[in-house]
């Protein structure tokens, strides 16, 4: 790959994706986050401790509902998260345990700091890490390995970043009066 290796070129693409979320965290309001777009929705509820729980099926209803902003977020750090876990060798973070901090800059704060965790543990691999085989999110398949992970988690993160853009950007176009 010329002068540029497969961790290399993974951690590019993770930056060049990130660069373009942040357009959207920064334009994030604390009401974008719990909007719901549509009747049928994910998004995130009080807990009555001040925390929050996300809806969640094991299995995705038909139709899927469409997530929240807040929901996104959670959801980007906690397969962010559990896959940064895999990487360090650390035991992965429960669903139930990735604790959404609240709408506005808790919640972007929060994202970034996960974003710095994953960019960190990609910079320690080494080219033959790449090979070995992915303990996230495919357990024990030798047919696929960390640099799949790599490139699954970039694919997830552009999926993630254009669903929470594409509800902020419709929060504030629905915002503006048709005069």
């Amino acid at each position: 790959m010329d002068n540029l290796g497969r961790r290399e070129l993974m951690s590019w693409q993770f930056d060049l994706t990130w660069s373009l979320f942040e357009y959207h965290l920064d334009r994030l309001e604390p009401e974008d986050f719990l909007w719901e777009p549509a009747a049928h929705t994910w998004t995130l509820h009080p807990d009555g401790s001040g925390g929050w729980t996300p809806d969640w099926a094991d299995t995705e209803p038909d139709p899927i509902p469409v997530p929240t902003a807040g929901w996104v977020s959670w959801h980007l750090a906690w397969w962010l998260g559990t896959a940064t876990d895999h990487l360090l060798g650390r035991p992965p973070r429960e669903r139930a345990d990735i604790r959404w901090p609240g709408a506005g800059e808790p919640a972007v704060t929060w994202l970034r700091g996960l974003r710095e965790e994953w960019t960190a543990a990609v910079a320690e691999l080494n080219e033959a890490d790449l090979d070995r085989t992915a303990p996230f999110p495919w357990p024990n398949d030798p047919e696929h390995t960390v640099a799949h992970l790599l490139a699954w988690a970039n694919a997830e993160l552009m999926k993630n970043v254009a669903e929470l853009g594409q509800l902020r950007l419709v929060r504030a176009a629905s915002q503006v009066s048709r005069t």
